[in-house]
């Protein structure tokens, strides 16, 4: 939320998957303002789902004669291109449903984390894959915490304060060869880390969600467990022994059997919470 720079006004609203989606050739027609014949000659089948090429919606972009629906199409598309890049090029079905839900408020940070660790976990058991992620938003969080900085505390209490855009401003060295990345985190050092990002702002810590004593996360493709408590002591806070009863439970695809009841109650729990 902070490294977002999201409104509070977001914070309790968490994005699950609706029961009953809407066919994805409605969602783009409702977003870019086409036909249905334009729209259905466009849709792509890649793997076992929907998606739409960039090339069609930069095309959309800079001819659209509606300025509201250019915007639209835009803002679609880089969270489809870079914050949820499933399939490369294109703009996955699965972005769509949550796309249509940010104009109610919606907050998407929960689905991002959710999506982030259930790709780091996948690529762990693997011991290969492509992350499937915001990558940009991974490396923003890499550099505020393995690396000493300069401390902008004072300065998050500013509404013009942007933690992104002060990161995309700072120089970074690009001459690092990935063996001396591998190198680098290898011989990490407690004292090479900050535990805690200078934007970061200590505040109130969801530990719990509903009947559940860790927090689950629904994405936009899956579900995961996450319990916050684990990490108390590296923010220098009174540790905790965490409850992780049925949390590797919780991480599955919306592909698995029995999906939508664990989804209305992680739903569920979230309107507890």
């Amino acid at each position: 939320m902070a490294l977002l720079n999201c409104p509070k006004i977001q914070a309790d609203r968490a994005y699950s998957r609706p029961v009953n989606i809407p066919p994805f050739l409605k969602k783009l027609m409702n977003v870019t303002g086409m036909s249905e014949q334009w729209v259905a000659a466009r849709i792509k089948k890649k793997g076992d789902t929907k998606c739409i090429p960039w090339g069609n919606l930069r095309d959309l972009i800079l001819a659209h004669p509606d300025s509201k629906k250019r915007v639209d199409v835009f803002a679609l598309s880089l969270y489809g291109l870079i914050i949820f890049p499933k399939a490369l090029g294109h703009i996955d079905e699965a972005v769509s449903d949550l796309f249509d839900r940010l104009d109610k408020g919606t907050t998407p940070v929960p689905a991002i984390l959710a999506e982030t660790f259930r790709s780091l976990n996948a690529c762990r058991r693997a011991g290969e894959g492509r992350f499937i992620g915001c990558a940009q938003l991974l490396l923003a969080w890499f550099h505020s915490h393995f690396w000493k900085v300069e401390k902008v505390s004072y300065r998050v209490f500013s509404k013009d304060y942007s933690p992104l855009r002060e990161f995309v401003a700072t120089p970074r060295r690009d001459d690092i060869s990935e063996e001396k990345w591998i190198t680098i985190l290898q011989n990490l050092r407690a004292e090479d880390v900050e535990w805690r990002a200078p934007w970061l702002i200590p505040d109130e810590i969801l530990y719990r969600c509903g009947d559940f004593d860790w927090v689950p996360l629904a994405g936009i493709w899956g579900a995961v467990g996450y319990a916050p408590l684990m990490v108390l002591r590296q923010y220098r806070s009174r540790q905790f022994i965490p409850m992780t009863q049925g949390l590797a439970q919780c991480e599955f695809s919306y592909k698995d059997n029995n999906y939508k009841k664990r989804v209305r109650e992680i739903s569920d729990a979230w309107n507890q919470a």
